[in-house]
């Protein structure tokens, strides 16, 4: 691939995960407000205690499978049809488990209604699993357009079924079947769309190269996931279903933000830093640029959400919310590096690093479960600030291999940050200040978006940001193509 086929490449790819994720960022946002507006928070938490059994159970399924093909060269049809058969055979056996699991969940918690939220929920499980190998073969192409319109719809399908349920009072079973019918949609249109032929053929020696990668990527996503959900558990058995929907709004609205950001660039950068795997020089120099880029989204991005965390929360999910403005705050900071950190843990895997990865991610449990046991005793705001705490030197801990194998560590990496740090800077100081003298919401909300937009840009431009124009060319390649 030349270097100007590779460029147009990456554009088009980040063009269309960007609208894609814009898009389906966009109508989760619209539909969780007009569902956090009819539901109660305790509706939210009783799926919030759920989420780490949900997870972990996905996690096994995927097994890293996905990543593995991502990764090898040279692929064929046996190693598609042994990962489906495989997630298909382990997404069934993990619904079986949770089935009969049930009661177990439900008396932890003391929540008897668990039980069948639980089993029902649980399918999802087996419906994700059924358009893996589909939406795998879609990244390898680059072809995030199809993948766009396949999330488009099955977000807005499950979104209108949820609203309808909610709106009829059903309550904590509107989200069961938002979940249900968005993965359902999903995986009919992945089938419809990707044009991949069916075949239950299995082999061990596919597994076996496939499964030698994805383990260890299997076993990160594992206790990566149990630790970023086990806050959920902690909270939903020490406190109450409304204190962990509070949270969970919270984590959500946070992750709408820093996760839109990093699964645009990180879906987009996997497979071309695979595929520059032999070519150290350009290999580092995508993902330097990629680092920056992040960094000049992903950091004005969190910082205005928690400036204008509490007109948010007050005018769009109405008073009953409150509690979360401060959650929000902190957890706004807490994932304003997660990115980043993702990046650096993506060219790890790139480079069939999964061992390092693995190890990478490993050596970050000790920290984590100090800062559980720390903060537990004073509450739920405190459990959240050590997470700020734990990301950022979290990041010194992710950035610490691609330093020591490219060359370019966390420290390079905070350099070529500062010029954001310091509009980021500038950008909430005005906008900090005018809030100050406004008391209206809807106007302090509208005012710090735009003059917060208004103030970064033009310090980006001062400051001569590179990535500045980056984003001005992708805007005006999209303003030629209509």
């Amino acid at each position: 691939m030349t270097n100007g086929s590779l460029k147009s490449t990456a554009t088009r790819g980040m063009l269309w995960n960007a609208l894609e994720k814009l898009s389906v960022q966009g109508s989760q946002l619209i539909i969780g407000i007009v569902l956090a507006r009819i539901l109660m928070p305790e509706d939210f938490g009783l799926i919030g205690m759920l989420s780490i059994f949900i997870v972990v159970s996905q996690v096994f399924v995927s097994s890293g499978m996905g990543s593995g093909l991502i990764q090898k060269k040279n692929r064929s049809e046996i190693d598609y049809s042994t990962v489906f058969v495989f997630n298909f055979a382990v997404s069934s056996s993990f619904y079986i488990l949770l089935f009969f699991v049930a009661p177990l969940i439900a008396n932890f918690y003391n929540m008897p209604q668990l039980v069948i939220l639980t089993r029902v929920l649980a399918i999802n499980i087996v419906i994700n699993s059924l358009a893996i190998v589909q939406r795998t073969r879609l990244i390898i192409n680059i072809d995030f357009k199809t993948i766009a319109k396949v999330n488009v719809v099955s977000v807005i399908a499950g979104g209108l079924f949820g609203v309808t349920f909610a709106y009829l009072g059903f309550g904590v079973w509107a989200l069961v079947v938002q979940n249900l019918v968005r993965a359902t949609v999903s995986v009919i249109m992945f089938w419809l769309l990707s044009k991949w032929k069916f075949s239950l053929s299995f082999s061990k020696q596919s597994f076996k190269e496939l499964f030698g990668f994805g383990y260890k990527l299997l076993l990160t996503g594992l206790y990566g996931q149990i630790l970023q959900n086990v806050y959920k558990l902690i909270i939903g058995k020490a406190f109450s279903a409304a204190e962990l929907g509070f949270y969970t709004q919270a984590k959500n609205f946070a992750e709408l933000a820093s996760g839109t950001v990093s699964s645009v660039l990180q879906q987009v950068t996997y497979p071309i830093l695979a595929s520059l795997q032999d070519d150290r020089k350009r290999m580092i120099s995508v993902f330097s640029r990629m680092i920056r880029m992040t960094a000049f989204l992903s950091f004005p991005a969190m910082t205005m959400l928690a400036l204008l965390a509490d007109p948010f929360i007050r005018l769009v999910l109405t008073e009953k919310w409150l509690p979360a403005v401060p959650l929000l705050q902190w957890m706004s900071f807490a994932r304003i590096f997660y990115p980043i950190s993702a990046l650096n843990l993506n060219i790890l895997n790139a480079n069939g690093r999964s061992d390092l990865y693995l190890k990478v991610d490993a050596s970050k449990i000790p920290l984590i479960i100090t800062a559980l046991i720390v903060t537990v005793p004073f509450g739920v705001k405190a459990m959240v600030i050590g997470q700020v705490v734990t990301s950022a030197i979290a990041f010194f801990i992710n950035g610490y291999m691609p330093g020591k194998l490219f060359g370019y560590g966390p420290l390079s990496q905070l350099k070529d940050m500062i010029p954001v740090f310091i509009a980021t800077a500038i950008t909430a100081l005005v906008v900090f200040v005018v809030n100050s003298f406004i008391e209206i919401l809807i106007i302090k909300l509208i005012a710090g978006v735009l003059i917060g937009i208004i103030v970064y840009l033009s310090s980006s431009y001062v400051l001569k940001i590179k990535e500045l124009k980056e984003v001005r060319i992708i805007f005006q390649s999209i303003l030629n193509k209509k």
